[in-house]
């Protein structure tokens, strides 16, 4: 049995082209800075109409790795009506959670998945597209090496496995191949096939993490989009539990 078993494995090894790209390495940055991320960032999320009218919501968002699991809380604290906090937690096992509170509420109420699509916004940028979870999605690919716009980029495309929670069917990632950060995704819906595509502009470097100052949701085929601006954060904001509690989700200041 063990020679038998020793004899696949060599075949296997020889039908891998020399050079094969790993797609563990190329994705570490991405889970890296999931587990060890410690940010805050303040901005606007933007929705763009066909006619080009806008409409602003301000935003914090700030977001902690804990072992086994990320936490994210999206605070839209203006204009009134649309005030609502959302927390969001990552783990790779595949259970994410999202709860949601608006002023007023008891306690959060956590957000079925047939709801994860819609966003505060509309559906364009989701509730789950907050999560980015698809790093940690157990089919992983090299589809190619391949150009966006002057970086050179590896093409990742993503597919979920039975225990996952998401909308989506797959996410195929362009990572700039010398930082791992993406720089363009296209996220494809369950059932209607739609696409979602998100550009990541204005790259940059502060302490020792790469992050985008803005990110551009686009739905294929449709007007309009929404943007997602960040006027200023920070990459190491020394956040504990305290920060990402129940009660500070029911919490809103007048």
């Amino acid at each position: 049995m063990m020679a038998l078993a020793t004899t696949m494995a060599w075949i296997l090894l020889a039908a891998m082209p020399a050079g094969a790209p790993d797609v563990h390495a190329i994705l570490a940055p991405q889970r890296q800075r999931a587990t060890e991320a410690d940010f805050s960032a303040t901005g606007h999320l933007v929705r763009v109409d066909v006619g080009g009218a806008r409409t602003s919501d301000a935003v914090t968002v700030k977001g902690h790795g804990f072992p086994g699991v990320l936490r994210i809380l999206v605070n839209i604290t203006s204009p009134p009506p649309a005030r609502e906090k959302i927390l969001l937690e990552v783990r790779p096992s595949g259970q994410d959670v999202i709860r949601i509170a608006h002023p007023g509420d008891r306690a959060p109420a956590t957000l079925p998945l047939e709801k994860w699509s819609e966003g505060p916004l509309g559906p364009g940028f989701s509730y789950e597209d907050f999560l980015d979870q698809h790093y940690f999605w157990p089919g992983q690919t090299v589809l190619d090496e391949v150009k966006y716009g002057a970086r050179d980029c590896d093409l990742v495309k993503s597919t979920p496995g039975a225990a996952d929670k998401t909308q989506y069917s797959e996410v195929k990632t362009w990572l700039d191949h010398a930082i791992g950060f993406p720089v363009y995704m296209e996220k494809t819906v369950k059932g209607t096939g739609a696409v979602k595509e998100f550009t990541f502009y204005g790259l940059r470097h502060n302490g020792g993490v790469w992050s985008a100052s803005q990110v551009e949701e686009k739905t294929r085929g449709q007007a309009g989009s929404t943007l997602l601006i960040v006027d200023r954060g920070t990459a190491k904001a020394n956040l504990g539990l305290k920060d990402f509690s129940l009660d500070q989700l029911t919490h809103f200041q007048d």
